[in-house]
């Protein structure tokens, strides 16, 4: 195929991604700027269809970024008033206490959002303050300069066909240069997975562990509801299958966010992340909140786990990577997207500071020294090693020792462990099938549990069917001669969406793609035993739509 050629577009800044770092960095350009010249790219339908998250917002990255926000109207509707943990068993439930927990653990002066409409709500700024938002626009490449550094990106390429050639309806797209390249994609972005690979900004630096988290949005009967409640369990169904655990979240309009979080470390690959959800709303304790209510939106996420010894290099010539694209999710706080937003702030500040220096497409070290030094590594610094124990010693093990941990980190600056390693990446961590057992999962009810496809319909999601699928296999034969030989198929469970499946033909066992239903989750890149399986951006506009996530 000839050399496409494209349009291209100049910027002071090209920002990849419409979530919460993205929107801030655009939003601080702006307030530091006037006259910055700044765009976003985002590759779902509208700002906010591909949002996902718990959540409850810490709303200090707010407050540094706008902090006249209540006065301007951000979705911040539910204060959280009630906070509660609880250690599930398969027919009852154990309060913890709250008392014994780290300060870090008090959820009152946080809110209960909807995160895509949070990031609506920024885009409205951004676009106020002149700040160029194109949703739609799938970021497909990475454009480099002469000395290798990062110069923008391909966006918008559409009507390719199935074979990956220029269909009638083709359009190339534009290549959008900036003097410097943000990268705001979320949990394993594909352009920020070739810079980090490129770049070599992984090294020396522990493996990136991830969760998946699934979430259903509920209608629950009014004399149930409890605006303002958050909820977590741990325990029961996953027991020693993996970590992980719940979050129950009250919302206005007699809505709760119910949620489910699994470790994407689990050893035994015959783990079905889905059906333990979906097992896990049969507990009497939510069973019963649930009942007489009806599901109203599903969709999924993978989360970045690793902390503070698992984030990569941020920064390369010309480029810099923000929020998840980089890890910066609080374990055990379950929280984010504060920190998503002070990276995006923390990276304009640098960016504005090299450009009005005269400097372009160099690397920007005052973001990183910010992330690790300030607010952010903070943060992480005190939870660092959460995650490790729960992943070497279970559940019971990591409250006692974690929460002594945080308490030290908390008080001491200080912690007797040091800084612990994860070890493996999740998909090292999966064994062979045949030293597990298989697992039977109750088949759901279609009243409280959901097959996947009926669930799926539930995420609004839509692909162009004709386009190339944007899962792509470096090997052909690993899934059926690999995979399924030796690992019994995890694909088919690990997939929230029910992307991949095993089927019979022509008498021998056959790979099915169904890119249609995938949900962006990134599970597929991450969890796949063999690393086989490659997650690209399909054309602008496509995958789920998710409306108040």
């Amino acid at each position: 195929m000839a050399e496409i050629e494209r349009e291209a577009m100049e910027y002071d800044v090209v920002i990849v991604g419409a979530g919460p770092a993205g929107l801030s960095a655009a939003i601080r350009l702006k307030q530091l700027d006037a006259d910055m010249n700044v765009v976003v790219l985002e590759k779902g339908s509208e700002v906010g269809a591909h949002i996902l998250s718990g959540a409850v917002l810490d709303p200090c990255g707010l407050d540094a970024l706008i902090p006249d926000w209540k006065e301007k109207g951000a979705p911040l509707n539910v204060p959280v008033i009630e906070d509660n943990f609880y250690a599930l068993g398969e027919a009852g439930e154990v309060r913890i206490p709250n008392f014994p927990m780290p300060p870090l653990m008090n959820n009152h002066g946080n809110y209960i959002v909807s995160m895509g409409n949070v990031c609506r709500w920024m885009a409205e700024q951004a676009e106020e303050m002149g700040v160029e938002v194109f949703p739609g626009m799938a970021c497909s490449e990475i454009v480099y300069g002469e000395n290798g550094e990062v110069k923008g990106v391909v966006a918008g390429e559409m009507g390719l066909g199935a074979d990956g050639k220029p269909g009638p309806s083709y359009e190339p797209g534009m290549e959008l240069h900036g003097k410097y390249v943000f990268l705001s994609e979320g949990v394993r972005g594909s352009l920020s997975k070739q810079v980090i690979a490129k770049y070599d900004l992984a090294k020396g630096k522990e493996p990136q562990k991830y969760g998946l988290g699934m979430k259903e949005i509920w209608e629950i009967d009014p004399a149930k509801h409890k605006e303002g409640s958050v909820t977590h369990t741990m325990g029961w169904p996953l027991g020693k299958k993996a970590g992980g655990g719940s979050f129950i979240y009250h919302l206005e309009n007699n809505q709760v966010y119910v949620g489910f979080v699994v470790h994407l470390g689990y050893k035994n690959p015959h783990v079905f992340p889905y059906m333990e959800f979906q097992q896990f709303k049969h507990h009497p304790m939510v069973a019963e909140l649930l009942k007489g209510g009806k599901r109203v939106a599903y969709g999924a996420r993978a989360i970045t786990e690793g902390g503070y010894q698992s984030m990569p290099k941020m920064v390369a010539p010309g480029v810099a990577l923000l929020g998840c694209s980089v890890g910066m999710v609080n374990v055990p706080r379950i929280k984010g997207n504060h920190n998503a937003m002070l990276s995006g702030k923390a990276a304009a500040e640098a960016a504005h500071a090299a450009i009005k220096a005269g400097r372009a497409g160099d690397e920007l070290p005052d973001y990183e020294k910010e992330v690790r030094t300030g607010e952010i590594g903070k943060d992480l610094f005190k939870v660092r090693n959460v995650k490790p124990l729960w992943s070497k010693f279970g559940l019971t093990a990591s409250l006692a020792i974690g929460g002594f941990d945080m308490w030290c980190n908390t008080l001491f600056n200080f912690s007797l462990l040091g800084t612990m390693h994860h070890g493996k990446s999740d998909a090292d961590a999966t064994e062979l099938a045949s030293k597990h057992p298989e697992i039977a999962y109750p088949k759901p009810d279609g009243k409280l549990s959901f097959d996947r496809l009926t669930n799926v319909a539930f995420s609004f999601t839509n692909h162009e069917e004709s386009q190339p699928a944007h899962l792509t296999l470096k090997d052909e034969s690993v899934p059926v001669e690999v995979n399924l030989a030796k690992y019994a198929g995890p694909s088919a469970r690990y997939c929230p969406a029910g992307v991949y499946e095993f089927v019979e033909k022509d008498g021998k066992d056959a790979f099915v793609i169904n890119f249609q239903n995938c949900v962006h989750c990134k599970t597929c890149d991450i969890k796949d035993p063999s690393q086989n399986i490659v997650w690209t951006t399909p054309q602008g506009g496509d995958g789920p739509n998710y409306p108040n996530m």
